[in-house]
């Protein structure tokens, strides 16, 4: 297998300047069940303000370490703007948590061990300057570039799922879902074209996503069965891999179909991430989220 970098062809029409909006969700009337008759499903979802603080502060921490090897103006004004919009969505989600803890379901045990996997497991390691420091790094931004592909996925995957909308969701709770998905869709290119401007090595592209692919199926996992096994309105409340597939087909989650077709679109060697996702229709979500108010913070 060739580990020649590759130059796979990005839609140019694409590319936004990206900035962080401010954002204000009030959550006082947003119930623990707020996708009304599917506790698995907003519990699955729920799972993002479990892994994303952690985990989008993560990323802000990598990019500004990798910043001095940007040489191109333009990425580098597009991973700023991207640190600037990670930045909002952990905050965002980490204002979710006490209001879980309030109706009686606190994250904080599993918060904990996020916090530990981040911060610790794939934090700054003790690496003498020079190559093995340079190493840990290029591995930590290849690995966003890989949980980016996931959360661009589903951030498409929330701007189109109508059946939320048919089964009553909360509208603060999908609003934010939204307004996230859609500037993950609008930077969805950043992190693959940051990994392919310092690096871009298929090997380390194939062995990060598989790492990555592997970390996110088990946190996840852990975090819905920990929000099912204890909320308080559940009585033995259990979390099933039928019951993931039958969210999918009902449009509640994202079908185990389109999850599986996405691993072979990310590790093609003509992939980019632009060729997935409109930009136009996340912007356009943007415009008229109630939670973002259209503003953009200079």
């Amino acid at each position: 297998m060739s580990n020649t970098p590759l130059a796979p062809a990005p839609v140019a029409s694409e590319h936004v300047d990206l900035r962080p909006r401010n954002v204000s969700f009030g959550w006082e009337g947003t119930p623990l069940h707020w996708l009304p008759g599917e506790p698995f499903a907003g519990h699955m979802i729920n799972v993002l303000h479990l892994l994303l603080p952690a985990g989008e502060r993560w990323f802000v921490h990598v990019y500004k370490q990798a910043l001095p090897y940007i040489e191109d103006e333009r990425l580098r004004e597009d991973v700023v703007g991207f640190i600037g919009q990670e930045a909002m969505h952990a905050a965002a989600h980490d204002d979710v948590l006490p209001h879980l803890k309030r109706l009686g379901l606190d994250p904080t045990p599993y918060t904990a061990q996020v916090d530990w996997l981040f911060e610790k497991l794939l934090g700054d390691r003790t690496l003498p300057p020079g190559r093995a420091r340079h190493w840990w790094l290029m591995e930590r931004v290849a690995m966003i570039a890989a949980i980016e592909h996931y959360t661009a996925f589903l951030g498409d995957w929330v701007l189109n799922a109508d059946a939320l909308d048919r089964r009553g969701a909360d509208p603060t709770m999908l609003d934010l879902l939204r307004w996230h998905g859609a500037e993950e869709v609008e930077h969805r290119s950043v992190a693959f074209d940051l990994f392919m401007h310092v690096d871009g090595g298929y090997r380390r592209r194939a062995r990060t996503w598989a790492t990555a692919f592997t970390a996110l199926v088990f946190l996840w996992q852990r975090g819905v069965r920990f929000f099912m096994e204890n909320d308080p309105h559940l009585v033995d409340g259990k979390a099933s891999f039928g019951q993931f597939f039958m969210a999918g087909q009902q449009g509640v989650l994202p079908s185990t179909g389109s999850m599986l077709k996405s691993i072979p679109k990310y590790l093609s060697r003509t992939y980019h991430p632009s060729q997935e996702g409109s930009t136009a229709q996340a912007v356009a979500y943007l415009a008229s989220s109630p939670g973002a108010n259209g503003g953009v913070r200079p």
